[in-house]
């Protein structure tokens, strides 16, 4: 008995998908999830052979909820109505996926797939190099899965980020704020660009967006969105030294 799980915020494409899967594939036990945080403790706990993965959700997007399992030992399948840009990805990172509303003859073919591979395939691996796919496929461009997208962002349009315990946000110049369920350490590996700088704990700066320095026991920044950025007392010296500040 193939254990299947399916994990979509919709409802209607849920019912829909289950309904297939029970009646097109045989030997199937499907258990369905509109939460992708219940669902990362599903998958941890009940392992299931295959889980479906909506890419757009707004508690979290299927990239965000991916890298939060524990337990990767599964085929595993996206699904999504559109997102060229992501489709792409993961078409060359050799992971499935199915376009909605899902069709019987590719998912039949999907799921001959399955059962013909090794439970999991080397998910690690595929899902590493998914990552890496996000990144290479836009040279400069930042990507960022919040609000069940995938932010595609200019480097010089980031002044700032700020973190919040488990969240971090990022402030654009267009002042819109994008909230990320992630630490501020999590984050800032997608950030490995000389222009962004750690001043605190709280705060990863675009160093082109700084307006002033206020002196001061550790210094604030004001950035060129009006807003503040505190400095470690432990960062300032290789702060002054990138911009080239007397002490």
């Amino acid at each position: 008995m193939l254990q299947i799980l399916l994990v979509d915020d919709e409802k209607d494409a849920l019912e829909a998908l289950e309904w297939k899967l029970n009646n097109y594939i045989d030997n199937v036990e499907v258990t369905t999830c509109n939460s992708p945080i219940e669902a990362i403790k599903i998958i941890n706990e009940q392992k299931p052979d295959v889980v479906f993965l909506d890419i757009q959700m707004p508690e979290m997007d299927g990239f965000t909820m991916i890298e939060k399992v524990d337990n990767r030992d599964f085929n595993l399948i996206f699904t999504t109505a559109h997102d060229e840009f992501a489709l792409k990805a993961i078409k060359v990172s050799a992971i499935d996926y199915l376009l909605k509303p899902v069709d019987k003859d590719e998912l039949l073919a999907s799921m001959d797939k399955i059962k013909k591979s090794k439970k999991g395939d080397l998910l690690e691996n595929k899902l590493q190099l998914l990552l890496n796919n996000l990144n290479d496929n836009n040279h400069d461009k930042i990507n960022i899965s919040a609000d069940g997208k995938v932010y595609l962002l200019d480097k010089d349009d980031v002044i700032m980020l700020k973190s919040d315990k488990s969240y971090t946000t990022i402030f654009l110049k267009s002042e819109q704020q994008i909230l990320v369920s992630k630490t501020l350490k999590e984050v800032e590996k997608k950030f490995q660009f000389s222009e962004f700088f750690r001043v605190h704990n709280s705060y990863l700066i675009n160093l082109n967006h700084i307006k002033e320095y206020l002196k001061g026991l550790g210094g604030e920044l004001i950035m060129t969105n009006g807003l503040t950025a505190s400095i470690s007392r432990n960062r300032k010296a290789e702060l002054f030294k990138k911009l080239y500040l007397d002490k």
